[in-house]
């Protein structure tokens, strides 16, 4: 009897000091630390809306474009929103209606944009080459046998929008240096085709038999498609214009303005700048004035256009 006593007291103790130290050890061991919480813009960030030009279609514009948002957004604490509008024209009627605060205009649509609204360049890219210009082309098949102005009668021609240097300046200079004066009575068929790309693809394809497009779209299409190199003639080139420049309205913060500017301009100088710029296709930003786009509105006094009045709407 007590042999069983001292088993049974000797159970007790040993299950008392295993609860004991089971108390203990979890009393003493810390609560475990939440996972990190991923990095992001505040809520109530400032949000910054900018518009973008159809240069191309609207996937590959939001491919290119995005990763340059998210870069600036983070850098600077903003949200930036990127909007791609339907056509050029567009640009100019929708800043004020869509409450944006700056865009990538084309350098007709920026001389549109400053002459009726005000505007304020920051900055336009330069590409790996060290370009920050482009030019406009006339094009045609080479098989289509169209070499002049005069065998131009009778024909399609595809433009890209009333607002563009390229797609819309350039072919009519090109039609008042070959003493063209009605263009459409002139030639069979005349409609815009929305987009640079588009103008090119629809000569290639023969919708139409003449087009006018801006080269660096024709250069980016011609490295994944040997047809358009092979297959299409370049008749006529425009002057050196500034390249697509991101502009803001003229009321923006100032603060925000300068700090904006300064990311642009800094961005090749940070690993993860210099990568986006990679994606973007450019080396850098620079810095670009109203100076800049003296060839352009030169450009358009040459044929008559007054910037302030002028109707950019297609018709």
């Amino acid at each position: 009897m007590k042999i069983l006593e001292n088993k049974d007291g000797l159970m007790r103790r040993v299950l008392l000091i295993a609860v004991l130290s089971f108390v203990a050890v979890a009393g003493c061991s810390e609560p475990e630390a939440p996972p990190p919480q991923p990095k992001h813009i505040e809520s109530n960030a400032v949000t910054v809306t900018i518009g973008l030009i159809p240069e191309q279609n609207i996937f590959r514009q939001m491919d290119r474009y995005d990763p340059f948002a998210s870069y600036i957004s983070k850098k600077l604490g903003i949200k930036i929103k990127l909007k791609v509008l339907p056509r050029y024209g567009n640009i100019i009627d929708n800043f004020v209606s869509e409450g944006m605060d700056g865009a990538f205009f084309g350098s007709f649509t920026y001389a549109l944009a400053h002459a009726k609204l005000g505007v304020e360049v920051l900055a336009r890219p330069e590409d790996n080459e060290g370009r920050s210009t482009y030019h406009g082309l006339v094009l045609v098949r080479k098989d289509s046998l169209i070499r002049t102005a005069a065998d131009m009668k009778g024909k399609r021609f595809a433009f890209v929008d009333k607002a563009t240097t390229a797609g819309y300046l350039l072919p009519l200079a090109y039609f008042k240096k070959h003493g063209i004066g009605d263009y459409k009575t002139y030639l069979k068929e005349v409609y815009f085709a929305g987009t640079h790309e588009g103008v090119i693809e629809d000569v290639l394809n023969k919708k139409a038999d003449i087009g006018a497009a801006k080269n660096t779209v024709f250069d980016r299409l011609a490295m994944a498609d040997e047809r358009i190199k092979n297959e299409l003639l370049v008749l006529d080139q425009s002057p050196e214009v500034p390249e697509n420049g991101l502009a803001v309205r003229k009321d923006l913060d100032s603060t925000l303005k300068k700090k904006l500017k300064e990311a642009l301009l800094n961005m090749q100088n940070d690993p993860d700048g210099k990568n986006v710029l990679n994606r973007f296709g450019a080396k850098k930003f620079i810095e670009t004035t109203e100076k800049d786009y003296g060839p352009v509105i030169a450009y358009a006094k040459e044929i008559g256009l007054n910037l302030s009045n002028y109707d950019y709407m297609n018709k």
